[in-house]
């Protein structure tokens, strides 16, 4: 399974993000987890990471006030269009357009539904090295 200096949390909701960083940590995909309750605050510490820092993986909720999930890619295509990182959306929506929207983001690998398991964590990752 690939592994990631940093993994950003991006999820409005505290509960989730705790969940996520416990999950996360037991899978062993990154050494440093971030949690961030707007895309705001995740755009703030993307933009302290140098290239040099190694590829991001981040696990981005769509539905957040504020700064929605698709704010989001739209401000971080346009801020970081040399970056390599990569970005799932975890999401609670069940509705299929979001699926074919995430698809339109080239740094979208993948769309999971909550809640965030290690399965679905080790299958995403394993359907990328096939």
């Amino acid at each position: 399974m690939a592994h990631f200096k940093n993994i950003l949390l991006v999820d409005d909701d505290p509960i989730n993000n705790l969940i996520n960083k416990r999950i996360l940590s037991k899978v062993e995909l990154g050494e440093d987890i971030h949690e961030f309750l707007s895309g705001g605050e995740a755009l703030k510490k993307l933009e302290s990471l140098s290239q040099g820092d190694g590829d991001v993986l981040l696990f981005l909720d769509i539905n957040m006030p504020l700064m929605n999930g698709w704010e989001f890619l739209d401000h971080y295509n346009e801020l970081f269009p040399e970056r390599n990182d990569r970005i799932i959306i975890l999401s609670s929506s069940i509705d299929f357009q979001d699926r074919i929207k995430s698809q339109e983001y080239d740094v979208v690998s993948g769309f999971l539904e909550k809640p965030l398991t290690i399965d679905k964590i080790q299958n995403h990752f394993d359907s990328l090295t096939r």
